[in-house]
């Protein structure tokens, strides 16, 4: 993946050990600070990150470090047994995905930023990825704060009544703990405006490009997150947003 200049942001991909640790602290500081408190720091790390490709986002200018993600790519479905979305779905169907497939994963933005460009540089970059090596599927694990769905009911019921994955996709239950939403939410009429003040910014964006996700969230207690299977097939993002994404990576 190449290095991508936009504005004030620049993205480019890890070239070290020392830029992996600064991904993995700024991971730490996006999902684990809000539970350790004031003055804590930490590593968000697993084994996943050596087998992964580690993209940076920084302020040009000061070369803070404002964002990150990893991704790692797959040939076919044949190997998304492998992926880090595996340990927590039973993702069979998806085996019989034929092109190639990129997991997008551990993507944060600082806390303290609220630049929308940032997530829109990011975008660019995964776009550079999927169109040199031809990708045909984007995938991943969308992640809410916090275990407690009670707090995020309408965006779960506009996911149930919107945007499940089509059936010869459809992620199974595999996790010990899960919040089946599609099953629970079946009468709920969601309202749209809270539901779309509720959905983390990442899903939104996927669902805006024609994803889908799974009928229920993984309730994940290591990470203090719910989150959902997220599947986007490249060939149904709709042209003009296409378009602009290209525009983006140039």
């Amino acid at each position: 993946m190449l290095a991508l200049s936009r504005g004030r942001y620049l993205a480019r991909p890890a070239a070290g050990l020392e830029d992996l640790r600064r991904a993995q602290e700024l991971r730490w500081l996006a999902f684990h600070a809000r539970r350790a408190g004031s003055g804590a720091s930490g590593l968000d790390a697993d084994r996943f990150d050596g087998a992964c490709s580690h993209m940076l986002i920084e302020e040009a200018e000061s070369g803070a470090l404002v964002g990150c993600f990893r991704f790692l790519t797959f040939a076919s479905g044949r190997e998304i047994g492998r992926s880090y979305s595996a340990q927590f779905y039973e993702l069979s169907a998806l085996e019989g995905f034929a092109g190639p497939m990129v997991e997008m994963g551990r993507f944060c933005i600082h806390p303290d930023r609220r630049d929308p460009d940032i997530l829109r540089v990011a975008w660019g970059a995964l776009t550079q990825h999927v169109d040199r090596a031809g990708i045909e599927m984007l995938f991943g694990c969308s992640s809410f704060h916090g275990t407690e769905p009670e707090a995020y009911l309408d965006t779960f019921a506009m996911l149930k009544e919107r945007h499940l994955a089509p059936p010869r996709w459809l992620p199974r239950v595999k996790a010990a703990s899960v919040y089946r939403f599609a099953q629970r939410l079946a009468r709920r009429e969601p309202d749209a405006r809270r539901a779309m003040l509720q959905m983390p910014p990442l899903l939104r964006t996927y669902l805006m490009m024609g994803g889908w996700v799974s009928d229920h969230a993984v309730v994940d207690r290591e990470m203090d997150t719910l989150h959902v299977f997220t599947g986007l097939e490249i060939g149904a993002i709709p042209a003009r947003r296409a378009r602009a994404l290209r525009a983006v990576a140039g």
